[in-house]
């Protein structure tokens, strides 16, 4: 695998290597550019919500330069002469100064991006596209990433930078760089797999085994993500459950009631018999009726401490199980409030809570005696 310099026709050489001599001679002074743009977007993070892991900069080097620059057409027919795909790179190219925003979680890319083009007195926003190597549409994989183009708005620095570079032009303080926004796993995958297989120094020690397992951790990857996305938006909910002014003073409705359990405790068994209606009756007994007095009332310790106490012979149905929760926080009140009155006729009810009710106060008590 040859590279483009290597392949490059003749004819087009003396062009590309005048322009790498240029950039050569200008790379140093474009270092300050560089690093006023990384610090400008790493500002803009400073009082926000989103907080990126971490904003770094570079300037292209000399030899990404000159592959790049020397990039040439694909020719539409045998008699169209050689051509470049930049033919003016040190004007044509928006990344010989490129920044790096990384986050946590893939919704912060998005985040990320809009609060950077919001940013309007600062930079011009030229182009935003999402570049993703391997495409969901291709059904293949790769990293994906957030790609803005962004142009500087009369920039001191930006016009130094090009007093120095061509000091009889005109300095408008306008610049051209660019922009990547990418999760922290995608960026550990495109960075390993950029050493790999684009620096390889012998091109003919590559296997197709190698893109072959490149492929596989990309779709990993996209599986790890997914499962923090998840956990994200679930720690997200939970705590928005105990928002006294917001989700945490929401009624709690019998479907309420549902998400709230299917929320907290997805790994209850839940059945087709479920009855949630009778859930909230059981609840409203008592005076609960927030979804932020549900959520106290389903910590996970408790519920461990309930199921050790009753050793359900079959695993119960959330119902039966808040049912017992409750009997655990309250007692006899519970009994009083939700079962038959002590002189009814039939009492099934009450004579299984009183029996329940006997086995929590014994495991209670053999507790006590244990942390005594």
């Amino acid at each position: 695998m040859s590279s483009n310099w290597e392949r490059l026709d003749e004819s087009l050489r003396p062009v590309v290597q005048a322009n790498v001599e240029e950039f050569e001679r200008i790379r140093g002074s474009m270092e300050f550019v560089t690093q006023e743009v990384r610090a400008e977007i790493q500002n803009m993070f400073a009082d926000s919500s989103v907080q990126p892991l971490f904003v770094t900069a570079r300037t292209k080097s000399l030899e990404s330069f000159r592959e790049k620059a020397s990039r040439m057409l694909e020719p539409v027919s045998e008699e169209d002469p050689p051509a470049l795909v930049f033919p003016d790179p040190l004007r044509n190219l928006t990344d010989l100064v490129g920044v790096r925003v990384i986050t946590a979680l893939p919704h912060e890319v998005a985040l990320a991006a809009n609060l950077i083009k919001r940013h309007r007195a600062e930079f011009d926003c030229r182009g935003d596209r999402e570049k993703d190597i391997g495409s969901i549409e291709s059904g293949t994989y790769g990293y994906s990433s957030r790609h803005l183009i962004l142009r500087t708005i009369k920039n001191d620095v930006v016009k130094r930078f090009q007093q120095t570079v061509e000091p009889e032009g005109h300095a408008s303080g306008s610049y051209m760089f660019e922009v990547q926004i990418r999760t922290i796993l995608a960026h550990a995958w495109s960075e390993i797999e950029h050493d790999i297989r684009f620096k390889a120094s012998d091109p003919r020690a590559w296997s197709p085994y190698l893109d072959r397992q490149f492929t596989a951790t990309a779709a990993m990857l996209e599986t790890v993500e997914s499962a923090f996305a998840e956990l994200y938006d679930r720690y997200e909910t939970v705590t928005g459950f105990w928002d006294e002014d917001g989700e945490g003073a929401e009624p709690l409705t019998p479907n309420r009631i549902r998400h709230v359990w299917e929320t907290l405790l997805p790994h209850v068994d839940r059945k087709s018999d479920d009855d949630w209606g009778w859930a909230a009756e059981l609840l409203a007994a008592h005076g609960l009726k927030t979804t932020m007095e549900l959520a106290d009332l389903l910590q996970a310790g408790t519920i461990t401490k309930v199921r050790r106490a009753l050793e359900h012979r079959y695993s119960p149905g959330p119902d039966r199980l808040l049912d017992d929760v409750l009997l655990w926080r309250f007692g006899t009140a519970h009994i009083d409030l939700t079962a038959e009155t002590a002189d009814a006729e039939m009492h099934p009810r009450r004579d299984s809570l009183l029996r329940r009710h006997r086995q929590i106060k014994a495991f209670k008590g053999a507790e006590a005696l244990r942390h005594s």
